[in-house]
């Protein structure tokens, strides 16, 4: 049966309820509004469109459409269930029907977007076949030729881009010369070192389309961002339209945010969000609303699947077979089996990892469960759109963990829906990550002056270090690579330097993908818990030296948290701004981190069962960081008041990091921070934040630019929380080696409010 507002009614009578809803936001529903063609389409695509029941597109569709037909870049910029697969797919379709020679690269981040995308495409050629097929790591080699010369639409990712199709371009000359669209969905996910290697390997097609001859239109389908022209012009280095004005249609959606209970009178431990999920998760099956819950692990997701049946068995058995887990772990054809029993409605409810959060179609569904919030507001927004697509009403429910940035918008929930969407960042201007395209490039055809306007101010540089290194040599000014390997093979789209750490699964002898050499110690260090793809990993060994670390599947009820501890000398400042009588800097850093042990933590539960410590070399990187001063008046009221200087300082930084993912998108984990009341190279009482990758990828940026917004959320998080004397809602940190000591809360109060607010003269 569809979701009803009575459901929310009935939970609030539950034997489990304690006032755990702290928010409910009416979203209304929308129509549609609907825009013209500059010129008719095509009569075998219009066919196709009405035999899909597509009789009108949508505002924005057509305004895309239009601009593409111009020869305009675009980024299309729109909710979840909006039609941007319509976008790319009629230009694309009406071009190859007047030239049959066009041809179209199709980029999505995962194999399972790219395979559902075939769908769409075989529905629309119904009445004049266009070749198509997907070109990955699965394709046959016997098929692989056959699409090189006959395909005129090739679905790949961006890995197969970089190291099977750019570095063999004379293969496939044809297909460049007559490329004329280049589609990036879901471009969103192109943030961070991934986005900032994407954009590099996006200048190096460019680079060889204009070596074909050819001038591709290029169109980007994202979720919502704040920046979509930066972000789009960033990774491509092109001028692009944005069309960001939805007109799809919208059902009316309840969001609620639900907070569980504290289980402690001093008020810092709450009830286990995932027991939460369970119990509205059966409560929703119970009564016929079709649910999806988002967990952010494989094992969470199979827990809370298996106590939902087991509730399920005392009281509505035949129930059981309707629900089952979604994961990436799953064999391709399991996965596909789930998601037809979905699209089919044969399925009441599913547990899944975010494996579903991207556009595949399941069909519809009526209400969305997230066991946590997902990181950014444009992931929360795709969860939840996963229900009610098309006008139906819908139900979210967000259930807050017990960290900063999901506490602070249980106690402000009008902070997320009044807030526009992060940013996406990326850095292709990095040199660690130019270096090594550079080099891709070089290894394609030999580099030329005329290059360092493609790839921007710090080519010049990333080519004097290659020809220093013997990778590449001078030859009557144009630069050829000299050495007899592929550099591309070496080359993980998701790490930053050349060096990099493979995670080998012993039981298959299979590498399970490739990460930054420098995070390798946090994210693999030996005792290491891994997630990949859902499945769960225990490491067993890290060698930095050999660059590989051994992990072995595991069926454990736990995940590990890494402590750290760390050092920060600055290099040079490049940026400094005032913050009410002190200052702030934004510059380059050396950072000195070394995991020291780390901590054991039950899924289900999320109770600490275990602390480990381990004896693990130092990395060392230089990166991107902010640092500010503290004002005097500060540090007098806290000796005044008898509170702890040290203490307050690091809970700022604490605290900080956690709030910076509201404003880029980031992982709180691809953030470093430091505090102390006397840095050696300044003489000063200091905080640092850092993008914890070699070089960074701009989100120290972001926050500098942002950085009296970044402190006013961080003084509301922290003068908020009802916790007597700082939790893991506020001002504690999972990865700090200093075991969360010392920490003040009311000290961190008194700095921030003296950077923020300072008091008047006397």
């Amino acid at each position: 049966m569809p979701y009803s507002p009575s459901f929310l009614e009935q939970i609030a009578k539950a034997p489990f309820y304690r006032g755990q809803i702290v928010h409910i936001e009416r979203i209304p529903e929308r129509k549609a509004r609907y825009g013209e063609l500059e010129k008719p389409l095509h009569p075998l695509l219009q066919k196709a469109l009405e035999e899909a029941g597509i009789k009108a597109l949508y505002s924005h569709q057509a305004q895309a459409i239009n601009a593409i037909r111009r020869g305009e870049n675009v980024i299309v910029s729109t909710g979840t269930a909006s039609g941007k697969t319509l976008v790319y797919n009629i230009p694309v379709l009406e071009a190859i029907l007047q030239d049959r020679r066009t041809r179209a690269l199709y980029l999505f981040p995962t194999k399972a977007l790219a395979q559902d995308q075939l769908r769409s495409l075989a529905e629309l050629t119904r009445f004049s076949p266009i070749p198509f097929g997907t070109y990955d790591g699965d394709t046959p080699q016997s098929a692989r030729n056959r699409l090189r010369k006959t395909a005129s639409i090739i679905l790949t990712n961006p890995d197969m881009l970089h190291v099977g199709i750019l570095p063999n371009h004379r293969l496939w000359s044809s297909f460049l010369t007559h490329l004329k669209f280049v589609v990036i969905d879901e471009a969103h996910v192109y943030r961070g070192v991934f986005g900032s290697q994407v954009a590099c390997v996006l200048r190096r097609l460019r680079r060889l389309c204009q070596f074909y001859g050819s001038n591709p239109t290029f169109i980007l389908c994202s979720a919502t961002i704040a920046n979509p022209k930066e972000h789009a012009q960033e990774l491509l280095g092109l001028p692009v339209t944005v069309i960001d004005d939805d007109g799809a249609p919208r059902g009316a959606r309840d969001f609620v945010f639900w907070n569980p209970p504290f289980i402690d009178l001093a008020r810092t431990t709450r009830r286990s969000p995932n027991s939460e999920a369970t119990a509205l998760f059966v409560e929703a099956v119970k009564q016929g609303i079709r649910t999806i819950v988002f967990t952010k692990a494989r094992k969470v997701a199979e827990l809370i699947l298996r106590y939902a049946r087991e509730a399920l068995s005392r009281d509505a058995p035949e129930l059981i077979p309707l629900i089952k887990a979604y994961r990436a772990g799953y064999l391709p054809e399991e996965r596909r089996q789930i998601e037809r029993e979905l699209f089919g409605g044969k399925l009441l409810g599913v547990t899944a990892t975010n494996a579903l959060e991207l556009g595949i179609d399941i069909g519809t569904l009526d209400a969305t469960i997230l066991v946590g919030y997902p990181g950014t507001i444009a992931s929360t927004w795709q969860q939840a759109g996963r229900a009610g697509r098309g006008v139906r009403r819908a139900l979210t429910i967000l259930i807050g963990l017990d960290n900063p940035l999901d506490q602070y918008f249980m106690r402000h929930p009008q902070e997320f829906f009044g807030k526009s969407h992060e940013n996406a960042l990326i850095d292709p201007d990095n040199p660690y990550i130019l270096e090594q395209h550079l080099a891709c490039a070089a290894y394609e055809r030999p580099l030329e002056s005329s290059d360092e306007s493609l790839f921007g101010p710090g080519y010049r540089e990333a080519v004097e270090r290659l020809e220093k290194q013997g990778a590449i040599q001078n030859r009557h000014g144009r630069f050829f690579y000299i050495l007899h390997n592929y550099p591309a093979e070496s080359v993980s789209l998701r790490s930053v330097g050349g060096k990099s750490v493979r995670l080998l699964d012993v039981t298959q002898g299979i590498v399970l993908e490739e990460i930054e050499a420098s995070t390798a110690p946090y994210r693999a260090h030996p005792g290491a818990i891994y997630l990949h793809q859902g499945e769960t990993y225990l490491v067993t060994e890290l060698d930095l030296e050999e660059g590989v670390a051994l992990l072995k599947p595991v069926d454990v009820d736990y995940y590990t948290e890494p402590r750290e501890i760390n050092e920060v000398s600055i290099i040079r400042s490049v940026k400094n701004r005032p913050i009410n009588g002190a200052m702030a800097y934004l510059g380059y850093l050396r950072v000195y981190q070394q995991v020291i042990g780390y901590k054991k933590i039950r899924q289900y539960t999320e109770a600490t069962i275990g602390v480990e410590f381990l004896d693990m070399p130092p990395v060392v990187f230089d990166t991107v960081g902010l640092w500010f001063d503290l004002p005097r008046g500060a540090l007098e009221e806290v000796r005044a008041k008898k509170l702890d200087w040290h203490g307050g300082l690091h809970a700022v930084e604490h605290a900080s990091i956690g709030m910076l993912p509201l404003f880029a998108m980031c992982d709180r984990w691809d953030i470093g921070g430091l505090s102390t009341p006397c840095h050696p190279d300044t003489g000063k009482a200091q905080v640092f934040i850092y993008d914890a990758f070699p070089g960074g990828v701009g989100i120290a940026e972001k926050g500098f630019e942002l950085l009296p917004q970044l402190l006013e959320v961080t003084l509301e998080l922290i003068s908020s929380c009802p916790c007597e004397g700082g939790c893991p809602s506020c001002i504690q940190s999972p990865k700090c080696g200093n075991n969360n000591e010392p920490l003040d809360k009311e000290a961190a109060i008194v700095i921030l409010r003296h950077l923020l607010h300072p008091p008047a003269s006397p």
